[in-house]
């Protein structure tokens, strides 16, 4: 009973009110997009993405610009890239993020290991940090959500023929990369504007988890953002009655997987 009121008793805070609102809806967004990514088979975009938006931010901090810009330039190269690259019939699409994913993470780790300034502030875009965000960081997390309820509302059908088979909707008149390609830049802006928060670890697992858990429950496509939105919420709380419960001090990323894994499961 006292964890439950000692969870109260933390949302007391502002930023810890802040940080459940940057955590929502990020992950709500994150959810959305996971149930395009896991119906058109590519379970690697998202931590391929979030690769390439922590690479991006290193090479920023290396040359001390702001790391966001790093991290979307990376994110907006990645996800041109990957779409014609995976839409050769030799190539599997998971095969193409597989050497994305090498080389962003080598690229960034090698650069920080060149870097003279502590790695603190760039190991933190790995694993996030919601509650020491500000309210700009709030405003970004909220545009990306809006802009993906917004593509998704206006290009509904469009996106269900693509998710549902992409040979189909270009054999009806759809065009079908344009719509696939939107599909990844939208992932690539969403994963950028939660990196600083939720962590490119987290996000990566936030795309891929609720909604393979949601198409457990659903094949309808509105009930599976739904679902996949819902199973967010239940985690987060799992994450925090975890880290209030825990004597020991645990990062509360490593919770949100087992509970993802859980669900999945």
């Amino acid at each position: 009973m006292m964890i439950f009121l000692d969870l109260f008793k933390m949302f007391s805070y502002d930023f810890m009110r802040q940080a459940l609102l940057i955590g929502t809806i990020g992950g709500f967004t994150c959810g959305m997009l996971g149930v395009m990514v896991v119906g058109m088979g590519l379970s690697l975009i998202g931590i391929t993405i979030a690769h390439a938006a922590f690479l991006g931010s290193v090479i920023a901090f290396f040359i001390g610009i702001n790391p966001l810009i790093g991290a979307i330039v990376c994110s907006i190269i990645v996800s041109a890239i990957i779409g014609p690259l995976s839409d050769k019939r030799e190539l599997n699409p998971d095969t193409v993020m597989g050497f994305v994913v090498a080389i962003a993470h080598g690229l960034a780790f090698l650069l920080m290991g060149l870097m003279v300034s502590a790695k603190t502030e760039a190991l933190n875009l790995m694993w996030g940090n919601a509650i020491g965000m500000d309210i700009n960081a709030l405003m970004i997390v909220i545009a990306s959500f809006i802009l993906v309820v917004g593509s998704t509302s206006l290009f509904y059908k469009e996106f269900q023929a693509i998710i549902f088979d992409r040979e189909i909707a270009l054999s009806v008149g759809l065009p079908a990369c344009l719509i696939y390609y939107g599909i990844i830049f939208l992932i690539g802006l969403t994963v950028t504007a939660n990196l600083e928060s939720i962590g490119g670890l987290l996000v990566s697992t936030l795309i891929i988890c609720p909604a393979a858990a949601a198409y457990q429950v659903t094949h309808n496509l509105k009930h599976l953002f739904c679902v996949a939105g819902f199973f967010w919420r239940i985690i987060l709380f799992f994450r925090n009655y975890i880290f209030l419960s825990s004597k020991h001090s645990m990062w509360s990323s490593n919770s949100t997987y087992i509970g993802h894994n859980i669900f999945y499961n």
